[in-house]
């Protein structure tokens, strides 16, 4: 029972680091625009709110020192040549409480090997920003603000930053957003492909519920489950309540290319001008992520 219970742990810390790593960046509450012109220009704004994962879900793991030991219980002494129970002694006792000790202490440095691991782990993911650092919003927020783009980025606490960020250009390569320096796993919130045949491919994987774990969805639930059990006899525990950020805004796509396809609910809307209007709203209930196929002028 303790085997499966170690490696439910070990199980757990590593799939919930893996979930961290594919969505180590997601959006919160924003509104977002793009417009996408038959010639190949565009103009795209994000406004609202980026989250840093690790730092809006604090740390999972309790650290060696703050973990209480487990109550010495004594084990029956029994002779060794007839194998018979019997009291006892202050030796075999203190013979008994020297092992606990012994094991004791094997099982703190063990978590604290471990705590020095994961914490090691999630430090690489990040680019090399600590989350256990109280500095760590403050880094983060100024190497988005160095980035081209960012008109502002505020720092809100609990892993939430407030931003302001605006691109424009011509699509003769593709674009994504957000990409951030020394991050190596971020899902983008848009992105742009350009195909061969003139067409751009517009997603937005990150607004919708299924962004939440993004690579590996049966080890995160795996890690869920067992962080459930976990806790399952704490009073006032309730499992699965603390999953990743939600998504919440509006995705609004301006072109006066022609549209090949897309998913909204109501599909293309006259503007004038020639534009054609796709608007999607993001939330909770929205498990299909915004895609849509516009042809432009070779």
């Amino acid at each position: 029972m303790k085997t499966s219970r170690k490696f439910a742990a070990a199980l757990g810390a590593a799939a919930m680091l893996l979930v961290l790593a594919g969505c180590m960046v997601m959006p919160g509450k924003f509104t977002s625009d793009l417009a996408l012109r038959r010639d190949g220009t565009f103009t795209f704004h994000y406004k609202g709110e980026i989250i840093l994962a690790a730092l809006a879900q604090g740390s999972k793991s309790t650290k060696a020192d703050a973990i209480p030991p487990e109550p010495f219980e004594q084990q029956p002494c029994t002779d060794p040549q007839t194998d018979e129970a019997h009291d006892c002694s202050p030796v075999e006792i203190a013979q008994q409480r020297a092992k606990w000790n012994d094991e004791q202490k094997a099982k703190k440095a063990a978590k604290a090997n471990e705590d020095v691991q994961n914490r090691k782990m999630m430090q690489a993911f990040m680019g090399g920003i600590d989350p256990d650092d109280p500095k760590a919003a403050a880094a983060f927020a100024q190497r988005l603000a160095r980035q081209e783009g960012y008109a502002s980025v505020v720092s809100k606490g609990g892993g939430k930053f407030e931003v302001d960020y605006s691109a424009s250009g011509r699509l003769d390569h593709d674009f994504t957003f957000p990409t951030i320096e020394r991050l190596p796993m971020v899902m983008p919130f848009v992105s742009l492909i350009r195909r061969a045949d003139g067409s751009v491919r517009v997603d937005a994987p990150a607004f919708s519920t299924a962004a939440a774990n993004p690579v590996m969805p049966g080890l995160g639930a795996m890690a869920g489950a067992m962080s459930g059990m976990k806790e399952s006899g704490k009073a006032g525990a309730k499992p699965g309540s603390d999953g990743p950020p939600i998504a919440e805004g509006t995705f609004t796509l301006r072109t006066d290319g022609q549209i090949l396809a897309n998913n909204t609910d109501e599909g293309p809307q006259a503007e004038g001008a020639g534009l054609s209007r796709l608007d999607w709203k993001v939330d909770a209930r929205t498990a299909t992520a915004p895609t849509a196929l516009i042809k432009l002028a070779k």
